[in-house]
């Protein structure tokens, strides 16, 4: 972890790292983290049994989530410890142009755009004070069609002219706009869910090739073959904490996450 033994300086890739943190609904407490530190592997997964607290940490780290207690810090690649930044200490739509970014961020002026013009907005939020130039500006939309085209051969929609319309499209929809973010740092909250095979493969691929460029990648999924076939390290939480953490072969084998998680009749292999 940054700050045991290892200087920020080293970093070959950006990390977050949650300390003491805690969230209470009703008086019931959902998350309590004493320390955890994501990115110490390009891709990485946080998996555990439903309400154990996954989403709410994710939501805690982007903020839109306030924590009662702790702090929440990113370490930019290449950066000393004492310039990190406190995440838990800036508004959400700051998130983005530090470059971290979880998937299905509802930005609420996205439901009246086309997919052509969601995704090309995306390619320009954080690089304008004012995004929405893009739209009386042709020069700068010309600057971006060509990137917004190449994922749109990627990841063929019915009509990118049109309005997203299935659960799929949607879901499809927040993927890309995240990747066209350019993310230092990718949260993805069930990125399979309500995917076909086929396109689950192709998201699968470009997160790989987001890793490989320099990306941290944190995902949060129940389907555990993706997880066991893209993540170099799990986290396991249940019950709001972070329970075990290490190489998935070693996690899906570990009688923790069998007893809570997996079920007794599992068989690790």
């Amino acid at each position: 972890m940054v700050g045991d033994g290892q200087t920020a300086s080293t970093l070959t890739r950006p990390q977050i790292s949650v300390r003491g943190a805690t969230k209470s609904f009703s008086g019931r407490i959902v998350v309590k983290i004493d320390e955890l530190l994501l990115g110490e592997q390009p891709i990485e997964g946080l998996i555990g049994p439903n309400g154990a607290g996954k989403t709410t940490l994710m939501r805690m780290i982007m903020h839109s989530t306030p924590l009662d207690e702790g702090t929440i810090k990113y370490f930019r690649a290449g950066e000393q410890e004492n310039a990190a930044v406190v995440l838990s200490d800036l508004p959400t739509y700051r998130m983005a142009r530090l470059g971290v970014v979880k998937s299905n961020q509802v930005i609420m002026d996205f439901n009246k755009l086309t997919i052509w013009d969601s995704l090309l907005l995306a390619a320009t939020e954080g690089k304008f004070e004012r995004p929405y130039r893009i739209f009386s500006e042709n020069s700068v939309y010309r600057r971006h069609e060509d990137e917004v085209r190449d994922w749109l051969d990627f990841f063929p929609f019915a009509d990118p002219t049109g309005f997203a319309q299935s659960a799929g499209e949607k879901k499809l929809l927040d993927i890309v706009r995240c990747l066209l973010l350019k993310p230092k740092f990718l949260l993805l909250d069930e990125p399979g869910a309500g995917l076909p095979d086929e396109l689950t493969s192709k998201v699968m691929k470009a997160i790989k090739l987001l890793a490989d460029s320099g990306t941290t990648v944190v995902v949060v999924e129940h389907d555990l073959s993706l997880i066991w076939s893209i993540c170099e390290r799990v986290h396991f939480m249940a019950e709001g904490q972070v329970l075990l953490q290490g190489d998935p072969q070693e996690i899906r084998k570990h009688s923790t996450v069998i007893e809570k998680y997996l079920g007794k009749g599992h068989v690790a292999s």
